[in-house]
């Protein structure tokens, strides 16, 4: 081993050790990473003080073909960065070769997205034992404008009971639309369903029940007052159990079984676009991979081909 390499990465560490004041997990983290940099410097005779942007570059990508994970790789280059903006405060390099230097992105996972049978099966849930049936009927109405009109939770706790004041939401039942404001203070009307319109018209039977007096919001808690995001999640979630579905339910997992099924049924990427207040379509085109998915689930399901060879007879 290069001396001058194990004193420079020796020395960083007990910088980051003594005068950071790093956690003991994070020190090991980046020893190990300064270990591998020495190592393939090493490998390459080149001494850490000589490494330039290319030697970086290639050692990277050796990291990335290994199998490493790209937030394990950024991990492992800001070490590396580290210890060479140390070592040019001491005068012993000239530049950064791992300044620039990114790791590859990860790739985004997919949105989850509820199956139609599961979808339906939760918006037509009703539960006959429920202590209060004000509170049913709620979330009931909840569950069918959140996946019958794609609405965001923000969206969904924002909605008045009318259009009068500085409403930032309300549905015009007679017009059958919900009328939100969505991200970045931009406005969206999305159609809104017969069943969404039958359960808002029960839980309007129940809510002058709850509802706090000149409290605007649509959906109010058993105290009267604006029902929260997090009383939604939370609601929500046990509404899901209730109904046997099999994971676990949020919100947004509904606004995604919305365009995944609209787009499943229409193809029309362009108009879930508009109806999920997408200002870019990239954004929107991650529901056609879902969209694949589905597809290539009913393929290996019956399509002959599609088995293994050992499957048959």
């Amino acid at each position: 081993m290069n001396r001058t390499d194990g004193d420079d990465v020796e020395g960083h560490l007990e910088h980051l050790r003594v005068e950071r004041r790093l956690a003991a997990a994070t020190l090991t983290s980046y020893g190990d990473a300064l270990a591998a940099l020495r190592d393939m410097a090493a490998q390459g005779g080149v001494p850490l003080r000589a490494v330039q942007p290319h030697h970086a570059r290639r050692w990277a990508a050796q990291l990335h073909a290994s199998g490493l994970a790209p937030r394990s790789i950024a991990v492992v280059l800001s070490a590396w960065r580290g210890l060479y903006r140390w070592l040019g405060r001491e005068g012993a390099v000239q530049h950064n070769p791992i300044e620039g230097l990114r790791a590859p992105r990860a790739p985004k996972p997919l949105p989850k997205a509820l199956s139609v049978d599961h979808a339906v099966a939760l918006a037509e849930h009703r539960d006959g034992s429920a202590a209060d049936p004000r509170l049913e009927a709620r979330d009931r109405c909840m569950v069918e404008l959140l996946y019958g009109c794609g609405l965001r939770v923000a969206e969904l706790t924002g909605l008045d009971i009318t259009a009068a004041g500085d409403a930032r939401g309300w549905i015009d039942r007679d017009g059958a639309e919900a009328h939100v404001l969505g991200k970045g203070s931009k406005r969206r009307s999305v159609p809104v369903g017969a069943p969404a319109l039958a359960a808002l018209a029960d839980w309007l039977a129940h809510r002058s029940a709850l509802a706090k007096a000149h409290e605007p919001a649509l959906f109010v808690s058993r105290h009267g007052l604006r029902l929260t995001a997090s009383q939604v999640r939370t609601r929500l979630k046990q509404r899901a159990l209730q109904a046997g579905l099999p994971s676990h339910v949020h919100p947004h997992m509904l606004r995604h079984s919305y365009a995944s099924h609209l787009l499943q049924s229409s193809g029309d990427l362009r108009a879930v676009q508009e109806l999920l207040g997408h200002a870019s379509i990239t954004t929107t085109q991650v529901y056609t991979k879902l969209d694949f998915q589905h597809l290539a689930k009913a393929y290996d399901a019956a399509h002959p081909r599609a088995k293994k060879r050992s499957d048959r007879p």
